[in-house]
């Protein structure tokens, strides 16, 4: 497949593993203000630093390069962070991506492959969670993206739109060449957290929560690694480049590990004895979140190449400890 692909956000985390495989057989433009994301994880493309709020920087963009898609990265996706400061969010995921399709419309773009979030579910009433699972997000992080998902749709009656939306439950791991992998500031993720403290940056891992209706009392994840994410959204592309349908589809490996299961193959993996500390649960953390991955499966044959959790944490580590030797 040939194709000119805009990735929104590609000196991020999944963005950066996004370019990576983009770049074999297609045409790369990556735009990003790089206030979240690191310029020099960026493995090739054509880099512009910018907004994607800025209409005119968005013209220039589509008006300058024959861009056949668009991938969008750049949401930014701490959920207490959006609890405390709800307008930065819904301006930078909402309204800035409103910005971006609507240039995109303007200079006839009409395909978009979208990042969303398992967020948009909030508590779950059964799992595995289907895409049939009713949408009630419990903060705004999850209310921005699954508002931008009723945009797409909204757009695509409108103006002809043709859409992906992916919504990621949780990402991890690294490329395995090590040379790309995670780096937020401050990190979030349980496996890098957790990775941090075999490299000696911090003292100890914290679990939140022993009671949760487990089978060990700590609360359970699905964990997909980044590398399967971007070969889904190549699917995802093929699939609108051949003039596949407008489609949602859950990401995730449908298998559950809990807290003190990462922690413990972590130990394996690593060889340091990591240790954990317990305090109480945090608000708002569901007990079990495990995807229900059937239909991206089966639609677009997707297949997770890395859907153990120890080669998962396994690819991490080798990230971690290149970042720890810088």
């Amino acid at each position: 497949m040939s194709a000119n692909v805009l990735v929104v956000g590609g000196a991020g985390y999944i963005g950066s593993h996004m370019v990576k495989e983009l770049l074999d057989g297609c045409g790369v433009v990556v735009l990003d203000n790089l206030s979240r994301g690191h310029r020099e994880l960026l493995p090739g493309g054509e880099f512009i630093e910018g907004d994607l709020g800025n209409a005119a920087l968005l013209d220039s963009i589509f008006s300058q390069h024959r861009i056949d898609a668009v991938m969008h990265f750049a949401a930014y996706s701490l959920v207490g962070e959006s609890v405390e400061q709800p307008l930065r969010y819904y301006r930078n995921n909402l309204a800035h991506t409103v910005e971006l399709v609507d240039s995109m419309i303007r200079h006839s773009v009409k395909r978009f492959i979208f990042s969303s979030t398992a967020a948009v579910y909030g508590e779950p009433d059964r799992t595995p969670i289907g895409e049939d699972h009713p949408c009630r997000p419990t903060n705004p992080y999850g209310e921005t993206k699954l508002t931008v998902e009723h945009l797409l749709k909204d757009c695509a009656t409108a103006h002809g739109l043709r859409y992906v939306s992916l919504r990621y439950f949780n990402a991890a791991g690294a490329d395995a060449s090590g040379t790309i992998g995670e780096r937020h500031q401050p990190e979030s993720h349980l496996i890098p957290l957790v990775l941090q403290v075999a490299t000696g940056e911090r003292a100890n891992i914290r679990i939140f929560g022993t009671d949760y209706p487990t089978p060990d009392g700590t609360c359970v994840r699905d964990y997909v690694h980044v590398s399967d994410l971007a070969q889904a959204h190549l699917l995802a592309l093929q699939s609108l480049m051949a003039g596949g349908d407008n489609a949602v589809y859950n990401l995730g490996n449908s298998k559950g590990y809990s807290v003190r299961e990462v922690i413990d193959v972590a130990r394996r993996v690593t060889g340091h004895s990591i240790p954990a500390t317990t305090s109480a649960r945090r608000a708002g953390d569901p007990a079990v979140l495990i995807a229900d991955s059937a239909r991206i499966r089966r639609e677009l044959g997707w297949r997770p190449r890395y859907e153990s959790l120890a080669t998962i944490v396994e690819t991490a580590w080798a990230w971690h400890k290149h970042e720890a030797a810088r």
